[in-house]
């Protein structure tokens, strides 16, 4: 799946895959690192809301490889926040105090270095499946032959027939149809971070499975640094090299735990002994988090 090789030494039935231990320092600048972020909205007024405070957290920028790291908590405690503010993109970003940096450099606003794909289908309903895909070469000035050419690619390498579905609108498609459309959208920029706001969460459970799947094998083809959020511990589990555990009041990372690679399908990997270990930990953790987060005084 994702992160280090998978551990294949032999393993007793209901045992715990060890947790990949981060390579060392090889002194290039972090993917994304959050240095102290705070996001207040109306500060001073009556309508003050904290939707995050002091956050920090570092994700490596693994050469030739890429991680996934996943942002699982309850709603409402900043989940969309952060990775919005990676992204550049208002009303979430500036912070209002700290700073996001992306690859060395601090976040300013949006950029080609990062790609976002969100939970509601946000194609472009008067564009063709190959006018969504190659929408944002043709915002960058790339001849129609070469950009038609890059998007019936990417059409074909999230699972989609270009012969087929390249004509199609976005209502002729399905819910697992239109977020392959969207995901190849935002990989065929070839962004170095894949940000994922819950782009799973409306699919049917089977479709789910298979598009965690279909993740996993472009984020390998890719070697990018996605970040995901979800909801489901199953999911955060299987995709995540990492897990960060927000809490809420005020939204704030409560645990990063590393996660063990999954050698196998979503389906496969879900019903072995070491993914319900993993699965049952991570959930008594997290239900310890919001049980602490909702007694009075915090």
């Amino acid at each position: 799946m994702t992160g280090a090789a998978p551990d294949n030494s032999p393993e007793s039935p209901g045992s715990v895959r060890p947790a990949p231990v981060d390579p060392p320092g090889d002194g290039r600048p972090a993917a994304v690192e959050f240095r102290g972020v705070t996001k207040i909205y109306n500060e001073g007024t009556s309508r003050e809301a904290v939707a995050i405070r002091d956050v920090s957290f570092t994700i490596p920028d693994l050469p030739d490889k890429g991680e996934i790291s996943t942002f699982l908590g309850p709603s409402g405690c900043g989940k969309s926040t952060v990775l919005r503010m990676v992204a550049g993109l208002e009303p979430q970003f500036p912070p209002t105090r700290g700073s996001v940096h992306v690859l060395g450099r601090e976040v300013v606003g949006p950029g080609s270095d990062r790609g976002m794909v969100f939970q509601d289908y946000t194609s472009f309903d008067n564009r063709t499946v190959l006018g969504n895909v190659t929408f944002g070469l043709e915002c960058r000035g790339v001849p129609k032959r070469r950009r038609e050419a890059e998007g019936r690619e990417w059409i074909a390498r999230v699972g989609l027939d270009p012969r087929r579905d390249a004509a199609k609108y976005p209502h002729e498609l399905s819910g697992g149809m239109r977020q392959r459309v969207a995901i190849a959208r935002t990989l065929v920029l070839r962004p170095r971070i894949i940000l994922m706001d819950e782009p799973f969460g409306a699919l049917d459970p089977a479709t789910r499975l298979d598009m965690q799947d279909l993740l996993v094998r472009l984020w390998r083809e890719v070697e990018a640094t996605v970040m995901f959020i979800t909801h489901s511990v199953e999911e955060a589990v299987y995709l995540g090299d990492r897990v960060f555990v927000m809490a809420t009041t005020p939204g704030r990372i409560a645990a990063e735990i590393r996660m063990p690679a999954a050698d196998a399908p979503a389906r496969e990997a879900q019903v072995e002994p070491w993914f319900h270990e993993q699965v049952n930990q991570l959930q008594a953790q997290l239900e310890a988090i919001e049980a602490a987060a909702s007694r009075p005084g915090n």
